[in-house]
């Protein structure tokens, strides 16, 4: 195998060619960094490369090899969001006056992806706050899609995805509060996996974005989402949310058989309306691909209108982190600004406005089992597209462009956006598919016929993948 095949072959195929000694932990972190050295200047994927760290931490795994038992991933390197702290490593936030502020503690999840075995390669690029379905702060350098440099990877795991695409890492961890995974696998053509509410703990801290928000994974492969996380769910004492550990793996669970399942198939949401031709094209041909399967489809017009201004209401809150307003670009200070004037009982309205709207859409699915959408609406913006917008007309855009995605992370449910071929401009284009709540395993299983029967893992953005 070269090494361009190496660099791109799924993370679960690489912790086999370690366990058998086919290539060592050293030398598949080297051959990331260096990868990360040769494109990261073009991508802007990272923020912080931990080079040494992972140098130290692949010499010591490659020492382990011998031993008799190893985690599952032993020796495969991934990647953090800069949004999830790494002791010792700074954790920025997308916020130029925290590019030198290092982490005291390491993140639950980023705890347990190192007991799985994995090596860490260093922390990639996010948009400010996490704010933004484009990786653009001020201060940094954006973050650019492989398959076209001239256009965004999505955000705000804008820089996990493009590192995976790129063939920087095999996978890396994102978060989604409002569809911040899910929307950067479809930009860059990959497997992106938003799990359900309290599946993952976010210790040692509490809730985030209104409980919004939760860890998720970028990969290239069904199995590798599902791996990651096995290695990563679980309650912790004190989570204000969690779920019970399944009965099977969820690595287990892409293997099964699936019964006919009844799937709500989303063209259009209102009072967005219908995706883009492209984009609408790609989920009908899924369906019929689903259909053919003998699943059974039945066309689903969800209406999302009484969402959108309490989750505004949320969104903007959040941006309130304790830092003066001088310091975010001028949409998070234009958030920041209405937060301030967004009264404690307006606050608590809109929370109960979305959980209400959550139990009519949990309700939906005693009609379906999985829903089938568009993970966008339309094609993927260029790199500083929005720029000279106004901060509300950005916001406008934001919310035509991500409809899909926002209502799972207010009712908690899992979501996952898969590969489903390229738009007119050459640059992939996704489906998302979202199971009821606590339903990762169907959603798993479902994902993995579609990648059986159409395979996404083989296609590679040219620039990245010749040998050097």
């Amino acid at each position: 195998m070269n090494s361009v095949d190496l660099a791109f072959t799924s993370a679960l195929d690489q912790a086999k060619l370690i366990r058998n000694k086919e290539v060592s932990p050293i030398e598949l972190t080297q051959l990331y960094l260096d990868r990360i050295e040769q494109f990261n200047p073009r991508l802007g994927s990272f923020y912080t490369v931990m080079r040494d760290q992972a140098i130290a931490a692949a010499q010591a795994k490659t020492e382990q090899l011998s031993e008799f038992e190893l985690p599952p991933f032993h020796g495969v390197p991934i990647a953090i969001k800069d949004l999830n702290a790494v002791e010792g490593i700074p954790c920025s936030y997308g916020l130029k006056v925290a590019k030198k502020r290092l982490a005291n503690r390491d993140d639950l999840v980023v705890t347990k992806l190192k007991a799985a075995g994995f090596i860490l390669l260093g922390k990639t690029a996010t948009s400010q706050l996490g704010s933004f379905p484009y990786t653009e702060p001020p201060g940094f350098p954006p973050a650019r899609n492989p398959w076209n440099l001239d256009y965004t990877p999505g955000g705000s795991s804008g820089g996990s995805s493009s590192a995976v695409a790129a063939g920087l890492c095999a996978i890396a961890q994102g978060s989604d509060g409002g569809g911040s995974v899910r929307g950067p696998a479809a930009c860059c053509g990959l497997v992106g996996l938003k799990p359900s509410r309290g599946r993952i703990s976010m210790a040692p801290i509490g809730e985030a974005f209104s409980g919004f928000a939760v860890s998720g994974v970028l990969s290239r492969t069904v199995t590798d989402a599902a791996a990651f996380l096995d290695m990563t769910e679980g309650y912790v004492t004190g989570d204000p949310y969690w779920l019970p550990s399944p009965d099977t793996s969820f690595l287990d669970a892409t293997q099964q058989d699936l019964e006919p399942l009844r799937i709500g198939l989303v063209t259009e949401i209102q009072p967005v309306g219908k995706a883009d031709p492209d984009y609408l094209e790609a989920v009908i041909k899924t369906a019929r691909l689903l259909e053919g399967m003998g699943h059974v489809i039945e066309e689903f017009t969800p209406d999302l209108g009484e969402m959108i201004e309490p989750f505004a209401v949320a969104w903007r809150n959040q941006v309130d982190v304790g830092v003066p307003p001088f310091f975010l670009e001028k949409v998070n200070r234009a958030l920041w600004w209405r937060a301030k004037f967004t009264s404690g009982s307006r606050l608590v309205r809109s929370q109960h406005q979305l959980q209400m709207f959550a139990r009519k859409v949990v309700q939906m699915f005693d009609q379906f089992d999985v829903l089938l959408t568009p993970t966008y609406m339309h094609p993927t913006i260029r790199v500083g597209e929005w720029k000279h917008l106004s901060p509300m007309r950005t916001i406008d855009e934001i919310i035509k462009w991500i409809a899909p995605c926002p209502a799972f992370n207010v009712t908690g449910q899992p979501g996952i956006s898969l590969p489903a071929g390229f738009d007119q401009n050459g640059l992939p284009i996704g489906i998302q598919l979202v199971g009821r709540p606590a339903g990762e395993a169907t959603i798993l299983a479902l994902a993995a016929q579609l990648e059986a029967a159409q395979p996404w893992a083989h296609l590679r953005p040219e620039a990245f993948s010749a040998s050097s």
